[in-house]
């Protein structure tokens, strides 16, 4: 056995001897025979070799460093086909391998922060409404700047947002136009916007010029052509899309089980021919005519009648008989199939309807789907299965089918509801990969309120919002801060700003009280403010005007802010009832004096009202409890000509906080018990008597409610008729079993 062995041995090696030998050979006279032509041609003038020549030639030698987009213009394109060639050439596929590290500089975002330059309009250029509507939406942001050498991202004037030849908003000689930018840059640090690319019969994702460096954001856009980390994929929007605010979403409540007259709907085009025909032909395999309906119509185009197939009359006869709306506010599942193009405008229309969308169209990057959990929120499907969409959305629980409406409505008021909040989801998604160390998680993008809402610059920490305690298994704030807002002079020991802050130091949750000296008289001498257990800290407002009393102050320390007018009157054990009310609704603004809103039939416009009612739909920050950034909201996130028309009038401050609150939660504040008299006290105080007095204070109030709800896009606040009262409250019972006893011997 072991001779056996031995024996295969010798033989497997002298086999690879021979076969060594033999192939060396070969080598060996090629190689002889290639320097005799060598010689020979030498001895006849015709080739001289370098030194160079006689070195090793390694197959992997390093090559020489080019740019990202002329990389396939090299050895890379040898074996590629003749279309291939000719793609590499067009406009869609330089710079494809552009990332925000190779294509993006990152110098300009550092001195001056995130700030978007819109190129000025030039003359004579047509530019559509929806793209007047996006670049007034970055003219309107905190992000704009009118200063090029601060800004961070370029954004053309030029109207992009249609290149289809065929259309009347096409933009002629656009390559040119845009070369001849003097910020141009070959593209660098530039967005671009656009909806519509390619015509008929391909409608290809070429936008008709070279984009250079620039980044897209572009509307049903692939996946294979999406540049991940670098563009931004956005969705298909009508001309009709609001600029700002928007409808809020058609889920009103809750339905249990959340089940609706239809299961699957769609009403829509059918084209015959071409490119996204071939799925929806085939949806009638699918419509059942019951709660699956798939209504196509080839009644479209000027020449339907040329090219319609058998079908076509007995689909156009079953399309009538439905009307589209009816349709997508009775349906569980709503299906979204490609079109010419991978987007569609039933994305949208599904989303605001509650009606989860299932997607079918392969390949197509869905919008924001850098940040976006689409499957929280839609079925993904294959136009290769269609007939087995049915049975799979049968499959889906009720838990989840409630689950993925509830968050339709959340992603559409968030994101989707407005042209605003679109381009601003587009910024801040770009600012997000600028700065990577502030970056917002999944959890802030795909949660309510949502990532345009929670701003990282505040902190890096979930715990600092008052949004995550859930999530994170976190108790609300032990604590609270009382900021006082004082403007008048301290005269007497008797006032009542001296009265508040000793009731709130009082308060076993109180860790500290700010007054904010907003009074042109100098600052009383410590000796004038009262001895209190907790620290007192007086600041005196710089620029003394109504916003002064929102800003960010590092002074404050708890996350929980009692915002106190000087002439409030509150006990104690008031202070403690409302802030622990405020611990279970830490999101909200929790306090006493309760305003309302009304619109006005005859005027047509918003009316404010201070009447007493079992309604209401804002406190008042004069005597109320929330978390500390909204402080931060109100100072870096609402607009210059807000905060400069309430210091103007010295009023509306308290309006402003409540619109932002209101349209941060989608909820309203809540009230808690009041005391009888605090009607009679409030306006029996001579600080501010006046004013409640004052007619035109009414009227500018008045005025405020209007110009706010036209910067936000509609009406953030929301009717409320709950009051929160202490256990046993009035209760025929004794005194001493009720917690907050004192707040009834008032």
């Amino acid at each position: 056995m072991q001779a056996k062995k031995r024996y295969f041995i010798l033989l497997s090696a002298g086999s690879c001897l021979a076969l060594l030998f033999y192939f060396g050979g070969l080598q060996f006279r090629a190689s002889r025979s290639h320097s005799r032509r060598e010689e020979h041609s030498g001895r006849n003038g015709l080739h001289h070799p370098s030194p160079d020549h006689f070195w090793p030639r390694f197959p992997d030698a390093l090559r020489p460093f080019v740019p990202w987009d002329q990389l396939e213009n090299e050895d890379s394109n040898v074996h590629i086909s003749p279309r291939q060639k000719r793609d590499a050439n067009s406009s869609i596929y330089k710079g494809k391998k552009c990332r925000m590290e190779s294509c993006f500089d990152f110098t300009l975002c550092k001195k001056n922060g995130f700030k978007v330059y819109v190129y000025p309009q030039q003359k004579g250029e047509k530019i559509a409404e929806s793209y007047q509507n996006i670049l007034a939406a970055i003219e309107g942001s905190r992000f704009y700047t009118s200063d090029p050498s601060q800004a961070c991202l370029f954004v053309l004037s030029l109207d992009t947002l249609d290149r289809d030849q065929l259309s009347p908003q096409y933009v002629h000689n656009l390559r040119s136009k845009v070369q001849s930018l003097h910020l141009w840059n070959n593209g660098r640090n530039h967005l671009i916007f656009n909806l519509y690319s390619g015509t008929w019969p391909d409608y290809t994702e070429d936008v008709g010029f070279d984009i250079g460096q620039a980044m897209l954001a572009k509307a049903s856009i692939s996946t294979e052509n999406f540049r991940p980390n670098f563009d931004v994929s956005i969705p298909l929007f009508s001309k009709d899309h609001p600029r700002t605010g928007g409808e809020r979403g058609f889920l009103k409540f809750n339905t249990i089980p959340p089940l609706r007259k239809y299961m699957l709907v769609f009403k829509g085009k059918r084209y015959l021919t071409g490119i996204g025909s071939d799925t929806r032909n085939a949806l009638y395999h699918v419509h059942n005519g019951e709660d699956v309906l798939l209504l196509t119509t080839c009644k479209h185009g000027k020449d339907w009648q040329k090219h319609k197939d058998s079908r076509c009359d007995r689909d156009n006869t079953e399309y009538e008989k439905y009307t589209y709306r009816e349709m997508l506010h009775n349906a569980t599942f709503c299906l979204v199939p490609r079109g010419r193009r991978l987007g569609s405008f039933r994305f949208l229309e599904a989303l605001q309807a509650a009606c989860v969308p299932v997607m079918l169209s392969n390949g197509w990057e869905l919008p924001f789907s850098e940040v976006i959990n689409w499957n929280q929120a839609a079925v993904i499907g294959d136009e290769r299965l269609l007939l087995q969409i049915p049975s799979t959305i049968r499959s889906i629980h009720q838990d989840k089918i409630l689950a993925l409406r509830q968050q339709t409505q959340f992603l559409w008021e968030a994101y989707f509801s407005s042209v605003e909040k679109i381009v601003l989801t587009t910024l801040e998604i770009i600012q997000d990969r600028i700065f990577k160390h502030i970056s917002r998680n999944s959890l802030i993008w795909n949660k309510h309120p949502g990532g345009l809402f929670v701003l990282p610059q505040y902190s890096s920490y979930l715990g600092d919002f008052p949004y995550y305690y859930a999530n994170l298994g976190l108790k609300p704030p032990s604590k609270f801060t009382a900021v006082i807002h004082a403007v008048t002079p301290l005269v007497s020991q008797s006032q009542p700003v001296l009265k508040l802050l000793v009731a709130a130091a009082k308060s076993q949750y109180c860790a500290q009280i700010i007054v904010l000296w907003n009074c042109d008289k100098p600052l009383p001498a410590k000796h004038r403010w009262p001895a209190t257990a907790v620290p007192v800290i007086v600041i005196e407002g710089e620029s003394k005007v109504m916003s002064s009393r929102f800003l960010p102050y590092d002074n404050i320390v708890t996350d929980a802010i009692l915002s106190l007018d000087e002439d409030t009157v509150l006990s104690t054990t008031e202070v403690d009832f409302a802030f622990t009310v405020w611990q279970s609704f830490p999101e909200r603004i929790v306090g006493y004096p309760a305003r309302s809103h009304f619109w006005d039939n005859s005027k047509e416009r918003w009316g404010y009202t201070s009447k007493w009612t079992n309604d209401y739909s804002m406190v008042l920050t004069g005597a109320a409890i929330y978390h500390k950034y909204y402080h931060y909201l109100y100072t870096h996130y609402l607009p210059a000509s807000l905060k400069n028309m309430v210091d103007q009038l010295a009023n509306c401050e308290d309006i402003l906080m409540n619109f932002l609150v209101s349209a941060v939660t989608k909820l309203p504040p809540i009230k808690v018990t009041q005391k009888k008299q605090y009607k009679e006290t409030m306006m029996g105080q001579t600080s501010r008597a006046s004013r409640w007095a004052d007619p035109d204070h009414f009227a500018q109030r008045q005025s405020c409610m209007n110009t706010f709800a036209s910067w936000f896009g509609y009406m953030p606040l929301i009717h409320s008729q709950m009051r929160l009262d202490p256990v046993l409250f009035k209760d025929q019972v004794s005194i001493l079993r009720k917690k907050y006893r004192d707040i009834e011997r008032l």
